[in-house]
Protein backbone atom coordinates (compact mmCIF):
# COMPACT_ATOMS: atom_id res chain seq x y z
CA UNK A 1 0.00 0.00 0.00
CA UNK A 2 1.09 3.57 -0.46
CA UNK A 3 2.17 5.30 2.69
CA UNK A 4 1.26 8.71 3.97
CA UNK A 5 3.84 11.23 2.78
CA UNK A 6 5.08 11.95 6.30
CA UNK A 7 6.04 8.30 6.81
CA UNK A 8 7.20 7.54 3.33
CA UNK A 9 10.58 9.28 3.51
CA UNK A 10 11.65 7.44 6.65
CA UNK A 11 10.59 4.08 5.34
CA UNK A 12 12.30 4.75 2.04
CA UNK A 13 15.60 5.16 3.84
CA UNK A 14 15.01 1.84 5.55
CA UNK A 15 14.31 0.15 2.27
CA UNK A 16 17.53 1.51 0.78
CA UNK A 17 19.47 -0.28 3.46
CA UNK A 18 18.37 -3.61 2.10
CA UNK A 19 18.42 -2.63 -1.56
CA UNK A 20 21.32 -4.95 -2.24
CA UNK A 21 19.32 -7.93 -1.05
CA UNK A 22 17.25 -8.19 -4.18
CA UNK A 23 18.16 -6.94 -7.64
CA UNK A 24 15.75 -6.29 -10.46
CA UNK A 25 16.95 -6.27 -14.05
CA UNK A 26 15.05 -5.18 -17.10
CA UNK A 27 15.25 -4.79 -20.87
CA UNK A 28 15.25 -1.42 -22.62
CA UNK A 29 12.99 1.28 -21.26
CA UNK A 30 11.00 -1.07 -19.03
CA UNK A 31 13.39 -0.77 -16.11
CA UNK A 32 12.01 -2.48 -13.04
CA UNK A 33 14.16 -0.56 -10.60
CA UNK A 34 12.44 1.20 -7.69
CA UNK A 35 10.54 4.26 -8.79
CA UNK A 36 11.22 6.26 -5.65
CA UNK A 37 14.21 4.61 -4.02
CA UNK A 38 12.38 1.76 -2.31
CA UNK A 39 8.74 1.77 -1.19
CA UNK A 40 7.92 -0.43 1.76
CA UNK A 41 4.96 -0.98 4.01
CA UNK A 42 4.04 -2.87 7.12
CA UNK A 43 3.04 -5.74 4.81
CA UNK A 44 6.66 -6.89 4.90
CA UNK A 45 6.23 -8.13 8.46
CA UNK A 46 3.49 -10.53 7.30
CA UNK A 47 5.51 -12.18 4.53
CA UNK A 48 6.48 -15.83 5.04
CA UNK A 49 9.88 -16.35 3.43
CA UNK A 50 9.41 -20.14 3.70
CA UNK A 51 13.19 -20.72 3.86
CA UNK A 52 13.44 -19.01 0.49
CA UNK A 53 16.90 -18.11 -0.75
CA UNK A 54 19.00 -17.88 -3.87
CA UNK A 55 18.25 -16.45 -7.32
CA UNK A 56 14.73 -16.39 -8.76
CA UNK A 57 14.45 -15.58 -12.46
CA UNK A 58 11.18 -14.51 -14.07
CA UNK A 59 10.14 -12.50 -17.11
CA UNK A 60 7.17 -11.51 -19.22
CA UNK A 61 4.35 -8.99 -19.03
CA UNK A 62 5.38 -5.35 -18.98
CA UNK A 63 1.80 -4.56 -17.97
CA UNK A 64 2.47 -5.76 -14.43
CA UNK A 65 5.87 -4.03 -14.13
CA UNK A 66 4.60 -1.34 -11.76
CA UNK A 67 2.85 -3.95 -9.63
CA UNK A 68 6.05 -6.00 -9.50
CA UNK A 69 7.96 -2.90 -8.39
CA UNK A 70 5.61 -2.35 -5.45
CA UNK A 71 5.54 -6.03 -4.48
CA UNK A 72 9.30 -6.48 -4.62
CA UNK A 73 9.96 -3.44 -2.46
CA UNK A 74 7.95 -5.12 0.30
CA UNK A 75 9.11 -8.67 -0.35
CA UNK A 76 12.82 -7.95 -0.31
CA UNK A 77 12.54 -6.18 3.05
CA UNK A 78 11.39 -9.49 4.56
CA UNK A 79 13.19 -12.08 2.43
CA UNK A 80 16.72 -10.75 2.20
CA UNK A 81 18.25 -14.00 0.95
CA UNK A 82 16.31 -13.97 -2.32
CA UNK A 83 17.58 -12.28 -5.46
CA UNK A 84 14.66 -11.82 -7.83
CA UNK A 85 15.24 -10.79 -11.43
CA UNK A 86 12.08 -9.94 -13.38
CA UNK A 87 12.47 -8.81 -16.98
CA UNK A 88 9.35 -7.03 -18.32
CA UNK A 89 10.07 -7.88 -21.94
CA UNK A 90 6.51 -8.77 -22.96
CA UNK A 91 4.13 -11.70 -22.47
CA UNK A 92 5.28 -13.53 -25.57
CA UNK A 93 8.95 -13.36 -24.61
CA UNK A 94 8.12 -14.39 -21.05
CA UNK A 95 6.23 -17.51 -22.11
CA UNK A 96 9.02 -18.44 -24.53
CA UNK A 97 11.66 -18.15 -21.83
CA UNK A 98 9.57 -20.19 -19.40
CA UNK A 99 8.91 -22.94 -21.94
CA UNK A 100 12.65 -23.12 -22.57
CA UNK A 101 13.26 -23.70 -18.87
CA UNK A 102 15.05 -20.39 -18.37
CA UNK A 103 12.77 -18.97 -15.66
CA UNK A 104 10.91 -20.13 -12.55
CA UNK A 105 7.69 -18.41 -13.64
CA UNK A 106 6.41 -16.09 -16.33
CA UNK A 107 4.02 -13.17 -16.39
CA UNK A 108 1.47 -13.11 -19.21
CA UNK A 109 -1.54 -10.94 -19.97
CA UNK A 110 -3.12 -13.85 -21.83
CA UNK A 111 -3.71 -17.38 -20.64
CA UNK A 112 -1.64 -20.18 -22.13
CA UNK A 113 -2.80 -21.58 -25.43
CA UNK A 114 -3.36 -25.36 -25.77
CA UNK A 115 -0.12 -25.81 -27.73
CA UNK A 116 1.79 -23.91 -25.04
CA UNK A 117 0.29 -26.07 -22.31
CA UNK A 118 1.34 -29.15 -24.26
CA UNK A 119 4.85 -27.75 -24.69
CA UNK A 120 5.08 -27.03 -20.96
CA UNK A 121 4.93 -30.76 -20.16
CA UNK A 122 8.53 -30.99 -21.34
CA UNK A 123 9.80 -28.78 -18.51
CA UNK A 124 7.13 -29.50 -15.90
CA UNK A 125 7.92 -33.21 -16.24
CA UNK A 126 5.14 -34.85 -14.23
CA UNK A 127 2.54 -32.14 -14.92
CA UNK A 128 1.97 -29.00 -16.96
CA UNK A 129 2.05 -25.22 -16.60
CA UNK A 130 -0.96 -23.49 -15.08
CA UNK A 131 -2.32 -19.93 -15.17
CA UNK A 132 -2.66 -18.06 -11.87
CA UNK A 133 -4.62 -14.78 -12.29
CA UNK A 134 -2.80 -12.24 -10.14
CA UNK A 135 -3.24 -8.71 -11.49
CA UNK A 136 -6.33 -7.11 -12.96
CA UNK A 137 -6.91 -3.70 -14.39
CA UNK A 138 -8.23 -1.45 -17.12
CA UNK A 139 -6.53 -1.01 -20.47
CA UNK A 140 -6.73 2.74 -20.80
CA UNK A 141 -6.81 4.46 -24.18
CA UNK A 142 -4.51 7.45 -23.89
CA UNK A 143 -4.76 10.39 -26.28
CA UNK A 144 -2.96 13.64 -27.08
CA UNK A 145 -5.34 15.99 -28.88
CA UNK A 146 -4.61 19.73 -28.58
CA UNK A 147 -7.41 21.61 -26.83
CA UNK A 148 -9.33 18.46 -25.88
CA UNK A 149 -9.40 17.40 -22.23
CA UNK A 150 -12.32 14.98 -22.32
CA UNK A 151 -12.89 12.50 -25.15
CA UNK A 152 -15.66 9.93 -25.53
CA UNK A 153 -15.32 7.01 -27.93
CA UNK A 154 -17.25 3.78 -28.47
CA UNK A 155 -16.06 0.35 -29.61
CA UNK A 156 -16.93 0.91 -33.27
CA UNK A 157 -15.13 4.25 -33.48
CA UNK A 158 -12.09 2.88 -31.64
CA UNK A 159 -11.95 -0.05 -34.05
CA UNK A 160 -12.13 2.25 -37.07
CA UNK A 161 -9.40 4.50 -35.67
CA UNK A 162 -6.99 1.60 -35.12
CA UNK A 163 -8.04 0.01 -38.41
CA UNK A 164 -7.13 3.25 -40.23
CA UNK A 165 -10.69 3.98 -41.35
CA UNK A 166 -10.80 7.25 -39.40
CA UNK A 167 -7.76 9.47 -39.93
CA UNK A 168 -8.66 12.95 -38.60
CA UNK A 169 -9.65 13.98 -35.09
CA UNK A 170 -12.54 16.07 -36.38
CA UNK A 171 -14.10 13.10 -38.18
CA UNK A 172 -17.91 13.11 -38.06
CA UNK A 173 -18.03 9.88 -36.03
CA UNK A 174 -15.85 11.37 -33.30
CA UNK A 175 -17.67 14.70 -33.45
CA UNK A 176 -21.02 12.97 -32.93
CA UNK A 177 -19.77 11.38 -29.71
CA UNK A 178 -18.26 14.69 -28.56
CA UNK A 179 -20.71 17.43 -29.64
CA UNK A 180 -19.32 20.04 -27.24
CA UNK A 181 -15.64 19.45 -28.01
CA UNK A 182 -13.59 21.64 -30.34
CA UNK A 183 -11.95 18.85 -32.29
CA UNK A 184 -9.00 19.89 -34.51
CA UNK A 185 -8.28 18.56 -37.99
CA UNK A 186 -5.07 17.06 -36.62
CA UNK A 187 -4.06 13.75 -38.16
CA UNK A 188 -4.62 10.74 -35.91
CA UNK A 189 -1.38 8.99 -34.99
CA UNK A 190 -2.44 5.52 -33.78
CA UNK A 191 0.30 3.62 -31.96
CA UNK A 192 0.32 -0.12 -31.25
CA UNK A 193 2.80 -2.44 -29.57
CA UNK A 194 5.70 -3.67 -31.70
CA UNK A 195 6.40 -6.64 -29.43
CA UNK A 196 4.19 -9.65 -28.76
CA UNK A 197 1.89 -8.37 -26.06
CA UNK A 198 -0.93 -9.69 -23.93
CA UNK A 199 -2.20 -6.11 -23.76
CA UNK A 200 -2.56 -6.14 -27.54
CA UNK A 201 -4.30 -9.50 -27.28
CA UNK A 202 -6.84 -8.20 -24.76
CA UNK A 203 -7.37 -4.89 -26.53
CA UNK A 204 -8.08 -6.60 -29.86
CA UNK A 205 -10.31 -9.16 -28.12
CA UNK A 206 -12.38 -6.24 -26.91
CA UNK A 207 -12.58 -4.69 -30.39
CA UNK A 208 -13.53 -8.05 -31.91
CA UNK A 209 -16.06 -8.84 -29.20
CA UNK A 210 -17.70 -5.42 -29.01
CA UNK A 211 -17.46 -4.27 -32.65
CA UNK A 212 -16.91 -7.33 -34.87
CA UNK A 213 -18.04 -5.65 -38.08
CA UNK A 214 -15.54 -2.81 -37.63
CA UNK A 215 -12.68 -5.09 -36.52
CA UNK A 216 -12.26 -7.97 -39.01
CA UNK A 217 -8.90 -9.08 -37.62
CA UNK A 218 -8.34 -12.01 -35.28
CA UNK A 219 -7.20 -11.10 -31.78
CA UNK A 220 -3.66 -12.00 -30.83
CA UNK A 221 -0.46 -10.91 -29.13
CA UNK A 222 0.91 -9.59 -32.44
CA UNK A 223 -0.69 -6.58 -34.14
CA UNK A 224 -2.51 -7.67 -37.32
CA UNK A 225 -4.04 -4.48 -38.73
CA UNK A 226 -2.08 -2.62 -41.40
CA UNK A 227 -0.81 0.90 -40.95
CA UNK A 228 -0.35 2.85 -37.76
CA UNK A 229 2.89 3.21 -35.87
CA UNK A 230 4.52 0.99 -33.27
CA UNK A 231 6.56 1.23 -30.10
CA UNK A 232 8.19 -1.27 -27.76
CA UNK A 233 6.46 -2.13 -24.51
CA UNK A 234 3.84 -0.37 -22.44
CA UNK A 235 6.25 2.41 -21.53
CA UNK A 236 7.09 2.86 -25.21
CA UNK A 237 3.55 3.55 -26.41
CA UNK A 238 2.89 5.75 -23.38
CA UNK A 239 5.93 7.84 -24.21
CA UNK A 240 4.74 8.29 -27.80
CA UNK A 241 1.35 9.52 -26.61
CA UNK A 242 3.08 12.08 -24.40
CA UNK A 243 5.33 13.35 -27.17
CA UNK A 244 3.33 13.10 -30.40
CA UNK A 245 0.52 15.54 -31.15
CA UNK A 246 -2.56 13.66 -32.36
CA UNK A 247 -1.43 10.36 -30.84
CA UNK A 248 -3.63 7.64 -29.40
CA UNK A 249 -2.71 4.26 -27.99
CA UNK A 250 -3.73 1.57 -25.51
CA UNK A 251 -1.88 0.92 -22.28
CA UNK A 252 -2.42 -0.23 -18.71
CA UNK A 253 -3.81 2.49 -16.48
CA UNK A 254 -0.61 2.58 -14.41
CA UNK A 255 1.21 3.92 -17.49
CA UNK A 256 -1.43 6.55 -18.21
CA UNK A 257 -0.03 8.91 -15.64
CA UNK A 258 2.03 12.07 -15.69
CA UNK A 259 -0.29 14.04 -17.89
CA UNK A 260 -1.74 11.41 -20.24
CA UNK A 261 -5.48 11.89 -20.75
CA UNK A 262 -7.65 8.82 -21.21
CA UNK A 263 -10.77 8.09 -23.25
CA UNK A 264 -14.16 7.70 -21.59
CA UNK A 265 -15.85 4.67 -23.11
CA UNK A 266 -19.43 4.75 -24.35
CA UNK A 267 -21.00 1.39 -23.59
CA UNK A 268 -24.58 0.28 -23.04
CA UNK A 269 -24.61 2.23 -19.77
CA UNK A 270 -26.35 5.57 -19.42
CA UNK A 271 -23.13 7.53 -19.03
CA UNK A 272 -19.69 7.07 -20.61
CA UNK A 273 -17.43 4.96 -18.40
CA UNK A 274 -14.04 6.12 -17.21
CA UNK A 275 -10.98 3.87 -17.12
CA UNK A 276 -10.64 3.41 -13.37
CA UNK A 277 -9.61 0.52 -11.14
CA UNK A 278 -13.07 0.30 -9.57
CA UNK A 279 -14.82 0.31 -12.95
CA UNK A 280 -12.48 -2.40 -14.24
CA UNK A 281 -13.16 -4.49 -11.13
CA UNK A 282 -16.87 -4.42 -11.92
CA UNK A 283 -16.17 -5.97 -15.31
CA UNK A 284 -13.59 -8.50 -14.10
CA UNK A 285 -16.04 -9.72 -11.46
CA UNK A 286 -18.12 -11.11 -14.33
CA UNK A 287 -15.25 -13.27 -15.62
CA UNK A 288 -15.64 -17.05 -15.74
CA UNK A 289 -12.99 -19.63 -14.90
CA UNK A 290 -12.48 -21.75 -18.02
CA UNK A 291 -9.19 -23.52 -17.24
CA UNK A 292 -9.20 -27.24 -16.50
CA UNK A 293 -8.03 -28.78 -13.25
CA UNK A 294 -5.87 -26.34 -11.30
CA UNK A 295 -5.46 -24.06 -14.30
CA UNK A 296 -7.34 -20.85 -13.47
CA UNK A 297 -7.55 -19.21 -16.90
CA UNK A 298 -10.43 -16.73 -17.11
CA UNK A 299 -12.85 -15.72 -19.85
CA UNK A 300 -13.56 -11.99 -19.69
CA UNK A 301 -16.90 -10.45 -20.57
CA UNK A 302 -16.47 -7.60 -23.07
CA UNK A 303 -20.12 -6.58 -22.77
CA UNK A 304 -20.61 -6.52 -18.98
CA UNK A 305 -24.06 -5.87 -17.57
CA UNK A 306 -23.05 -3.94 -14.46
CA UNK A 307 -23.64 -0.19 -14.60
CA UNK A 308 -20.31 1.62 -14.79
CA UNK A 309 -18.31 -1.49 -15.71
CA UNK A 310 -15.29 -0.68 -17.90
CA UNK A 311 -14.95 -3.55 -20.38
CA UNK A 312 -11.44 -3.01 -21.82
CA UNK A 313 -9.64 -4.97 -19.15
CA UNK A 314 -6.88 -7.49 -18.83
CA UNK A 315 -5.82 -10.04 -16.27
CA UNK A 316 -2.13 -10.81 -15.87
CA UNK A 317 -1.32 -14.40 -14.98
CA UNK A 318 1.74 -15.80 -13.26
CA UNK A 319 2.54 -19.01 -15.13
CA UNK A 320 4.21 -21.80 -13.21
CA UNK A 321 4.49 -25.58 -13.24
CA UNK A 322 1.83 -27.34 -11.18
CA UNK A 323 4.40 -30.02 -10.33
CA UNK A 324 7.98 -30.66 -11.31
CA UNK A 325 9.30 -27.24 -10.30
CA UNK A 326 13.05 -27.05 -9.73
CA UNK A 327 13.90 -27.83 -6.10
CA UNK A 328 16.32 -24.93 -5.77
CA UNK A 329 13.76 -22.31 -6.79
CA UNK A 330 10.50 -23.83 -5.50
CA UNK A 331 10.66 -22.33 -1.96
CA UNK A 332 11.29 -18.82 -3.28
CA UNK A 333 8.67 -19.20 -6.01
CA UNK A 334 5.99 -20.28 -3.55
CA UNK A 335 7.02 -17.64 -1.04
CA UNK A 336 6.82 -14.77 -3.53
CA UNK A 337 3.57 -15.98 -5.14
CA UNK A 338 2.02 -16.51 -1.70
CA UNK A 339 2.80 -12.91 -0.82
CA UNK A 340 1.46 -11.31 -4.00
CA UNK A 341 -1.75 -13.35 -3.74
CA UNK A 342 -2.19 -12.44 -0.07
CA UNK A 343 -4.51 -9.73 1.20
CA UNK A 344 -1.54 -7.41 1.67
CA UNK A 345 -0.17 -8.16 -1.78
CA UNK A 346 -3.49 -7.60 -3.51
CA UNK A 347 -4.20 -4.48 -1.45
CA UNK A 348 -1.00 -2.92 -2.85
CA UNK A 349 -2.40 -3.04 -6.39
CA UNK A 350 -5.07 -0.37 -6.30
CA UNK A 351 -2.75 2.52 -5.53
CA UNK A 352 -0.55 1.44 -8.44
CA UNK A 353 -3.43 1.65 -10.92
CA UNK A 354 -4.38 -2.04 -10.93
CA UNK A 355 -7.44 -3.97 -9.81
CA UNK A 356 -7.17 -6.74 -7.20
CA UNK A 357 -8.39 -10.15 -8.34
CA UNK A 358 -11.96 -10.81 -7.09
CA UNK A 359 -11.85 -12.68 -3.76
CA UNK A 360 -13.73 -15.73 -5.04
CA UNK A 361 -11.09 -16.29 -7.72
CA UNK A 362 -8.16 -15.30 -5.50
CA UNK A 363 -9.13 -17.90 -2.89
CA UNK A 364 -8.58 -20.58 -5.52
CA UNK A 365 -5.26 -19.00 -6.48
CA UNK A 366 -3.97 -19.21 -2.91
CA UNK A 367 -5.03 -22.83 -2.57
CA UNK A 368 -3.28 -23.71 -5.81
CA UNK A 369 -0.03 -21.99 -4.81
CA UNK A 370 0.09 -24.04 -1.60
CA UNK A 371 -0.10 -27.26 -3.62
CA UNK A 372 2.77 -26.40 -6.01
CA UNK A 373 5.53 -28.96 -5.88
Amino acid sequence: MKLQRKNRRALTLGALAVSGALALTACGSDDTGDKDGGKTSNAASNIDCNDAKGKLLASGSSAQKNAIDAWVANYRAACKEVQLNYKPDGSGAGITAFLQGQTAFAGSDSALKPKEIEKSKEICKTSQAIDLPMVGGPIAVGFNVPGVDTLVLDAKTLAEIFNNKISKWNDKAIQKLNPDAKLPSTKIQAFHRSDESGTTDNFTKYLKGAAPAAWPHEPGKSWEAEGGQSAQGSSGVAQQVKQVEGAISYMELSYAKEGIKTVDLKTGAKEPVKATVDNASKAIAEAKTVGEGKDLALELNYKPSAEGAYPITLVTYEIVCEKGNKKDTLPATKSFLNYIASEDGQAALKDEGYAPIPSEINTKVRETIKSLS
